[in-house]
């Protein structure tokens, strides 16, 4: 697993959504966003990764990156129903999108040095 490769995929998802909300057009699907085991990050969570299930490091890991997953859904099904849907509303500092994106980028660099 390159685990600065996860980082950037994760830290794109920001600019991703930022796009979607300035013109929902249906091309991101909250039921597909909500999966967390599809991207690269889940697959070697659920896969390979899976080694390293008796840290606590790992379970944060997992956890967090299920929040994120959630999170960035809710922020899909908002703009494509139509409620408030600013960036800072949706993706700012202190919203929940942020908070999980955070959470993973520290639990991914977290479990990579106990991999290390």
């Amino acid at each position: 697993m390159d685990f600065d490769e996860a980082i950037k995929a994760h830290s794109a998802w920001k600019m991703k959504l930022s796009k979607y909300l300035k013109k929902p057009d249906g091309s991101l699907k909250a039921s597909e966003i909500q999966v967390d085991n599809k991207c690269a990050l889940g697959q070697w969570i659920y896969g390979e990764g899976a080694k390293h299930s008796s840290h606590a490091e790992f379970t944060t890991l997992k956890a967090e990156h299920a929040r994120f997953h959630k999170a960035a859904a809710q922020v899909v099904q908002k703009a494509d129903s139509g409620q408030d849907t600013s960036e800072e509303t949706s993706l700012g500092a202190k919203s929940e999108f942020a908070s999980a994106s955070s959470s993973v980028v520290s639990a991914i660099m977290a479990i990579r040095r106990k991999a290390q």
